[in-house]
C-alpha cells in the first residue's frame, strides 16, 4: 500500500481541531512534531505539552485525492492550509521496523548493555543486557538523562537490594537495576501507557516476576535505591515521598534537570541527604545522593 504526507505548521490552531479535521479528511495517522530543537519531557498530570513551532504530519492513502484533501482541511482549518502544506509521495516499507532506523546497541558504564530487541547481542563475555526497542513510553537510554542514570546503576552495589523507579517511562531503568542483580524493583509512572509499556518490557526481558508496576497513588515501601529520572520542578514538589521512599544509607539518583537546575533541586533534598556527586552530560545532569544515617 502506498502514501502521501500533508505536513503543515500548527500555529494558533488548536491541535485537537487538526487531528479532527485530518481524521475527517481520512487521515491513517497523525503526528506533532518539533519543527526546531525545543525538548519536550515529561508533562504534569492532565498536561498535553507542545512546542512552540509544532509541525502536524498527517499520512494518507496514495488512493484518496490529495488536492480534495487540502480543500477539506482548508474549510475545516482555514484557508491559509493550502499555503503553508506540504504534500509529498511516501516510499512504501515495512512500517513496524521503519522507525527504528538508527536505533542502535549502546553501553553504559562497564557492563551494561541497551540494545535492540532482534540485535544480535555484544561481543562482551562480561555484557549485562536490557533488550529494549523505543515505544510509547519515554526512555530508551539516547537521552542524556538516562544515558546517565543507566551509567551510575552500573556502578553500585544493587545485588539482592531494593530499587523504585519513580518515573519508570519505558521501565528501563527498573529494568537495568534487575539485570544488575537487585532483588526486586517497583516502577512508578502517572501514565497508563508508561504502566503498560514497564510491563511488556519487563517481560521481554524475563524480570517481570521481580517487578511491581504501580500509579503514583500507591504506597512505597521504603527501598535501597530511589531513582526518579523526571522534571526539576516535580523532583522538588516530591522531595518528602522520595526522601521517605529511601532507606537510611540507601542511594538516591535524581534526573531529567538542566545543569542550572541542580542546585535548587541539591537544596530540596539537602536535609536528608549526602551528595555524592553530580554527573553532567551535555546541557543535563543527575545527582548522585546517599541517604544520610540515623542519628546515634
Amino acid at each position: 500500500m502506498r502514501f502521501y504526507e500533508i505536513e503543515f505548521p500548527l500555529a494558533a490552531l488548536s491541535s485537537d481541531a487538526v487531528e479532527a479535521a485530518l481524521l475527517e479528511a481520512g487521515a491513517s495517522s497523525i503526528t506533532f512534531i518539533d519543527g526546531g530543537d525545543e525538548p519536550v519531557l515529561e508533562p504534569k498530570p492532565g498536561e498535553v505539552r507542545l512546542w512552540s513551532d509544532t509541525r502536524v504530519r498527517a499520512l494518507f492513502q496514495e488512493s484518496s485525492d490529495a488536492a480534495a484533501n487540502l480543500d477539506r482541511l482548508a474549510a475545516a482549518l482555514g484557508p491559509h492550509i493550502t499555503k503553508t502544506a506540504r504534500v509529498r509521495a511516501v516510499e512504501d516499507q515495512v512500517w513496524e521496523r521503519a522507525w527504528l532506523t538508527g536505533w542502535k546497541s549502546m553501553r553504559f558504564g562497564r557492563r551494561l548493555w541497551v540494545i535492540p530487541r532482534e540485535a544480535e547481542a555484544p561481543d562482551d563475555a562480561q555484557a549485562i543486557i536490557v533488550r529494549l526497542d523505543p515505544g510509547l513510553a519515554f526512555g530508551t537510554g539516547t537521552h542524556p538523562t538516562t544515558a546517565v542514570c543507566l551509567q551510575i546503576l552500573d556502578s553500585l552495589p544493587l545485588s539482592g537490594r531494593t530499587l523504585i523507579d519513580y518515573g519508570c517511562g519505558s521501565g528501563i531503568l527498573g529494568i537495568a537495576a534487575l539485570k544488575l542483580g537487585a532483588a526486586s524493583v517497583t516502577a512508578v509512572d502517572l501514565d497508563p501507557q508508561a504502566l503498560l509499556a514497564t510491563r511488556d518490557n519487563a517481560m521481554r526481558n524475563g524480570v517481570s516476576a521481580q517487578i511491581t508496576v504501580q500509579g503514583i497513588e500507591g504506597e512505597l515501601a521504603a527501598a535501597h535505591c530511589v531513582v526518579a529520572n523526571i522534571l526539576a520542578g516535580p523532583l522538588i514538589e516530591l522531595a518528602p515521598k522520595l526522601t521517605a521512599a529511601c532507606e537510611m544509607g540507601g542511594h538516591l539518583l535524581l534526573s531529567g534537570l538542566l545543569k542550572r537546575q541542580a542546585y535548587e533541586v541539591k537544596a530540596a533534598y539537602a536535609p536528608g541527604f549526602d551528595m555524592v556527586q553530580v554527573v553532567e552530560r551535555d546541557e543535563w545532569c543527575c545527582i548522585h545522593a546517599r541517604r544520610a544515617q540515623e542519628p546515634v
